[in-house]
């Protein structure tokens, strides 16, 4: 057991006691949210009754993982402010799913948003969309919950066996009862948690600045850690600096486009929380108010990273962690007074208890479950196989957690393989919604090519072959599922369907 628990903790009674309050808030939360669930309806969708204000935290909150918490303070820290070029097109993306995606998925009557695949092309499409969507969630989720708890149980002294079990254990324990609505009421506390943790850690630097905002801002500005836009790469030609170097300005923007266009218009677990408001407007609403939440949180994120660097730049005989990749956590661990550390390790393992079960029971019973069942299940079994599908998943999640923490290098290929299929479910989703095209083995067929195709260019550009930035790979996969879709398809004007 010494593995699970090597101690060396710096926190006290009084950390611990932020975080168990915490834990125990987001449990009773759940629960007291799921008093109102009755039916399959309600667990997935939670009846339609969730505000547009609500949705759109819940929304930021799933959006927001630990990798936030940790890796932009990080990246400010190491670098500057470059990455405000991807919400650039991550906002015109949102625009773009607020106005084309969700009006079509609030008629699935139930379903998911797989299940339009399903009307609009066929049944091979359908379970083609959901595949996907189980392969790129199991694995981003299960990278995201390993370094999470690998960072929490720094903190805590602790190996990450046992925080994978307590995120699950919470996690299970939260969204049993309600399951969406669980997790959107849940998500709300979660945002809380590390929006009220990312100010606090930037008032308590600030106050140990000497000179204050000023002192801050001028030792920001002359070490260029202010700098947003990249116009240009130092890196080779043209080409070379367009496709290795996601930092340049019209590259940033484009990958932040089309990532962004996958994830909130592709993948069901963001969407679900979206389409708990009781009407598309509502949904559009919920999607567009996140943007400037989703900004907000961004660059107060930011901003720890910088004055970070602005107090170790003032006391330069400050040891560094090994790896700057855990900057927000060491300094917590280090620098700041009881309390405020629980407080910081709270917001991490806040963002860490992630909602993927609620979406993965959900496309579970509706996109596989239902089309194999012999005849329709009801209400009350479809509930109950529903929380059996959410505690399932939380075990495959930490099964792949704990597989991923096996493995050196295996944590960033993981995070790529999202490159790989994102880009077949945001094409296949582009074909339906923008023509009339008809398709079903065809679609399947195409998501299947252009996922096999980014394959093959993350292993080339892993081995150093192809200069080829992984998050292009989401580009190319839309790109080729549209055109071989629209290829080896006909019009609907044709009379086939």
């Amino acid at each position: 057991m010494g593995s699970w628990f090597p101690g060396g903790s710096a926190l006290t009674a009084g950390d611990y006691l932020v975080l168990a309050a915490a834990l125990g808030v987001m449990v009773w939360l759940g629960r007291r949210a799921g008093r109102n669930t009755r039916g399959p309806d309600d667990y997935v969708r939670a009846g339609g009754r969730v505000p547009a204000t609500a949705a759109a935290v819940s929304f930021l909150a799933t959006e927001v993982s630990a990798l936030t918490v940790i890796g932009v303070p990080a990246l400010a820290f190491r670098g500057n402010w470059n990455y405000l070029q991807f919400f650039v097109g991550s906002a015109a993306a949102r625009v773009l799913v607020a106005g084309l995606f969700l009006p079509a998925f609030h008629a699935a009557d139930g379903g998911t948003i797989y299940g339009y695949l399903g009307r609009r092309f066929g049944p091979r499409a359908h379970a083609a969309g959901a595949g996907f969507f189980f392969v790129t969630r199991l694995l981003a989720s299960g990278v995201r919950l390993m370094l999470a708890a690998a960072a929490a149980g720094a903190m805590l002294g602790w190996g990450v066996p046992p925080m994978v079990i307590l995120f699950v254990g919470v996690g299970v324990a939260s969204l049993w009862s309600g399951g969406v609505e669980s997790a959107v009421w849940t998500n709300i506390f979660q945002a809380a948690c590390f929006l009220g943790a990312g100010v606090l850690s930037a008032a308590f630097i600030l106050h140990h600045v000497d000179g204050g905002i000023p002192a801050a801002l001028r030792i920001a500005q002359a070490a260029g850690k202010l700098d947003v836009l990249r116009w240009s790469s130092p890196r080779g030609g043209f080409w070379t600096r367009a496709f290795s170097d996601p930092r340049v300005f019209w590259a940033a923007v484009l990958n932040g486009f089309f990532g962004s266009a996958a994830a909130f218009g592709a993948d069901y677990e963001m969407t679900q929380k979206l389409l708990t408001a009781p009407s598309p407007r509502d949904s559009r609403r919920a999607l567009l108010l996140s943007i400037p939440f989703s900004l907000a949180t961004l660059l107060l994120y930011m901003s720890v990273g910088t004055l970070m660097f602005v107090y170790y730049k003032q006391n330069p005989g400050l040891a560094l962690p090994a790896s700057l990749d855990r900057i927000y956590p060491y300094f917590a661990a280090t620098v700041m007074p009881r309390f405020l550390r629980g407080t910081v390790l709270t917001a991490i393992v806040m963002a860490s208890i992630d909602s993927p079960l609620a979406s993965l029971s959900a496309v579970f019973v509706a996109d596989v479950y239902r089309p194999l069942a012999a005849r329709a299940p009801s209400a009350a079994r479809e509930l109950a196989l529903s929380r059996r599908a959410l505690a399932a998943f939380a075990v495959v999640l930490g099964v792949a957690a704990l597989f991923f923490s096996s493995f050196d290098g295996a944590v960033w290929l993981a995070f790529k393989i999202g490159g790989v299929t994102y880009g077949s479910l945001l094409g296949i989703f582009l074909l339906g919604l923008l023509t009339d095209r008809v398709l079903d083995g065809a679609a399947a067929g195409a998501m299947l090519a252009a996922a096999l195709l980014n394959a093959v260019l993350l292993v080339l550009s892993q081995r150093g072959l192809i200069a080829l930035g992984w998050s292009w790979l989401i580009v190319v996969g839309t790109a080729v599922t549209f055109g071989l879709g629209w290829i080896s398809s006909e019009p609907a004007s044709s009379g086939r369907r």
